[in-house]
């Protein structure tokens, strides 16, 4: 079938993207100087009811007008993790005094994955966290996510809200003294907290022993904690990845570059491969023959078993406009649908909430079991895939057959500003002419990145070299009305 194209709705921000705020470190808005606002920003934002109202946990707080004699007032604390780059600690540095400066405390983890933080923010109880990462960005380039009390990414009200209160100098009102400026602890036990978190939600009555399995951590924040997860669930692991330098995070490796996990795999005749982005919250899988599996296959043989066992709600699966129109036919195939939505994790959680889902993701590798985490989680998604092929005694080569992948053409075109491509004639008659080329038996999708000057073009069919030619045509309009970098 083929769709219209889709645009995320325009929020009119400056700073914050589909994942946060990202770009190269040390140059706007990715300073110093701008993460300390962010951290007065997001501590001021936590007294508001627009985050309140956000938290899906329903957790209170004692307001000091409530308390009973001699109970203490709560005291907000924020939690802030890492993935591995040089930038992390100019960036944590800042954060941490700018919340410190509005009366907030600040838990200090280091170096742990975007799901890893998600978890802890709720586990510590915390009022927020937040995340410094670019995720699967090149090591120059840093960014910054936040979390709610709850554990799911800020909405886009108080993101805009905290864009607000820098634009207006508002952060810079609150300025407690004395024994109301926040302190900063440090959490040394995280990276053993969360490895506890992830064996338990591998069945107690499964072993991995007896499978040898590559792990591909890209040389990000899941470093220690993936492999030494497989490891002591039992299996042979072989680590790579896993000599982080500040500078080599995905480089050549990690889950944009399975290559990498690959020739590991056919080199020591492994059972399976996974490669994890820099912070840890996409995973991507290579079959003992060396196939890679996306998102889509681990969404489709994770949904037929959740199905099976009677765990999976709503009858459905959420994913994003971008995932292959082959994972809505292999779901049909079990009486299942696919709920889709705009590119981005976050949404993918925002509409399980809504929906009363348990199982999303995307095609990227970003995978929710929202009955065990919040948050896409690459070493999650690993335990939750390899319990299926333990249980089930099949290797994934096998698991994977529940569905066919069309062919499926994705070409990034470097722009020079995104405009509203509803008001690029050309573009818009070039992908009208497309749809009707491919009827019922296609898919196109013309889209900009969240995070990166690109547009994202799109399209799925039967004949690979068809929908490849019909792609460029519509990439050379984009540069032809937007211009090119």
């Amino acid at each position: 079938m083929a769709t219209a194209p889709t645009q995320k709705k325009n929020r009119k921000r400056q700073l914050f993207g589909t994942d946060g705020i990202r770009g190269v470190a040390n140059l706007e808005p990715m300073t110093s100087e701008m993460a300390l606002k962010l951290g007065r920003a997001i501590a001021n934002v936590l007294h508001e009811p627009i985050l309140n109202s956000a938290n899906r946990s329903g957790t209170r707080r004692a307001s000091s007008s409530g308390l009973a004699e001699g109970q203490a007032r709560h005291r907000y604390k924020i939690l802030i993790g890492k993935d591995t780059r040089l930038s992390g600690y100019m960036l944590e540095t800042a954060l941490a005094s700018g919340i410190c400066s509005s009366g907030v405390d600040v838990l200090l983890v280091g170096p742990l994955p975007t799901p890893g933080v998600a978890f802890l923010t709720r586990s510590m109880r915390a009022d927020a966290g937040v995340v410094i990462s670019a995720s699967h960005n090149p090591f120059q380039d840093n960014g910054i996510k936040f979390f709610s009390a709850d554990g799911f990414k800020l909405p886009d009200a108080a993101e805009a809200r905290m864009e607000e209160m820098i634009s207006k100098g508002e952060t810079e009102l609150h300025r407690p003294t004395a024994t109301e400026i926040g302190k900063a602890f440090r959490i040394s036990d995280a990276v053993g907290r969360y490895i506890v978190f992830l064996k338990n939600t591998f069945p107690r009555h499964l072993s991995l022993e007896g499978l040898r399995i590559v792990v591909d951590c890209g040389h990000g924040a899941a470093y220690r904690v993936a492999p030494e997860v497989l490891s002591e669930l039992g299996a042979e692991v072989i680590p790579i990845g896993v000599h982080p330098d500040g500078e080599n995070i995905n480089r050549d490796c990690g889950s944009l570059h399975p290559e990498a996990a690959r020739q590991a795999l056919l080199e020591h005749h492994a059972d399976l491969a996974v490669s994890l982005d820099g912070d840890g919250d996409r995973a991507i899988f290579i079959d003992e023959k060396g196939e890679v599996l996306d998102g889509d296959y681990v969404l489709a043989v994770c949904a037929r078993e959740m199905q099976e066992k009677g765990s999976l709600k709503g009858e459905a699966v959420v994913a994003t406009v971008m995932s292959n129109l082959g994972l809505d036919l292999a779901l049909q195939g079990m009486g299942l649908k696919v709920v889709r939505t705009a590119v981005g994790d976050r949404y993918v959680a925002e509409e399980m909430i809504r929906g009363g889902y348990n199982l999303g993701g995307e095609q990227s590798g970003h995978l929710i079991f929202l009955d065990h985490n919040t948050a896409g989680d690459g070493c999650l998604t690993c335990l939750q895939l390899l319990a299926v092929m333990v249980e089930k005694g099949r290797r994934i080569s096998e698991l994977k057959k529940v569905m066919t992948r069309l062919p499926q053409v994705l070409l990034n075109v470097g722009i020079k500003e995104k405009k509203d491509i509803s008001r690029l004639p050309r573009v818009r008659r070039k992908i009208a002419a497309v749809e009707k080329e491919l009827g019922e038996r296609g898919r196109i999708l013309v889209r900009y990145s969240g995070t990166e000057p690109l547009a994202r073009v799109m399209l799925e069919g039967e004949d690979e070299e068809r929908i490849r030619r019909m792609a460029h045509e519509i990439a050379d309009e984009i540069r032809s009305e937007v211009g090119s970098e």
